[in-house]
């Protein structure tokens, strides 16, 4: 317990601040758990130290969320200063609110709209794409061939990436940082990568931005080093 404050020369001295704890974030397969990349590297872009806390993929509930049968209020969640976050866009939110400084969102209003939009367009959508091309940093499927009820999605995804990258320069979506949107949209480059799905020049650059991103190899290097495998999510396409 912290020692009561006491008065030194008729002046009160404040009892010293017991520290924080560290922040956890609880997190899956970082193979195939593409919500948990979102809030990893959320928190890492703002700085955030924190323990990781890894759910089994054996675990029901979370190999349901894996297999995209059911949501998930497992992973990500973040625990921080006395506050439990779920859910990645609540956790993106938290953190640009919390940390303002470190530039998760753009400065500019009109941008910072922008940039929530396409971020909350990638976190309530695409399900057609989620179901068809699961996120697997061991795979490739060179003659993948994407159903008809995804294209409409991997189009869509191409009209957002295009258009942000024409009206903010790159290298990332919102000019020279990255931000919340990147990091909603970094596990759609490694699902394009896996399933071969080709890109014009200026969004395969942009996937090379993200793969040569820092935080991006640390992630792949530890999903490449995963032992487990779910078969239902490897089988030979």
């Amino acid at each position: 317990m912290s020692k009561p404050a006491t008065k030194v020369s008729g002046t009160k001295v404040p009892a010293p601040k017991r520290p924080a704890a560290k922040a956890m974030l609880t997190i899956s397969s970082k193979n195939y758990s593409s919500w948990s990349l979102r809030g990893w590297l959320l928190c890492r872009m703002a700085g955030l130290e924190f323990e990781e806390k890894r759910v089994d993929i054996d675990d029901a509930g979370q190999r349901q969320e894996l297999l995209l049968l059911s949501p998930s209020v497992l992973v990500p969640r973040l625990t921080h200063d006395g506050v439990t976050v779920w859910d990645t866009l609540a956790i993106a939110e938290y953190l640009a609110e919390t940390m303002p400084g470190v530039g998760l969102l753009p400065a500019d209003r009109v941008a910072r709209a922008h940039c929530r939009a396409v971020s909350g367009e990638m976190h309530s959508g695409f399900h057609n794409l989620r179901s068809a091309l699961p996120m697997s940093l061991k795979a490739r499927h060179k003659s993948f061939k994407i159903f008809s009820g995804a294209r409409p999605d991997v189009e869509r995804i191409k009209t957002i990436w295009s258009e942000c990258l024409e009206a903010y320069g790159g290298p990332w979506l919102f000019g020279a940082s990255p931000t919340v949107a990147d990091a909603m949209y970094a596990p759609v480059c490694t699902r394009f990568r896996t399933y071969a799905v080709e890109l014009e020049a200026p969004l395969a650059a942009y996937c090379d931005t993200i793969f040569a991103w820092p935080l991006m190899q640390e992630w792949t290097q530890d999903a490449l080093a995963e032992p487990e495998d779910i078969i239902e999510l490897d089988v030979e396409f």
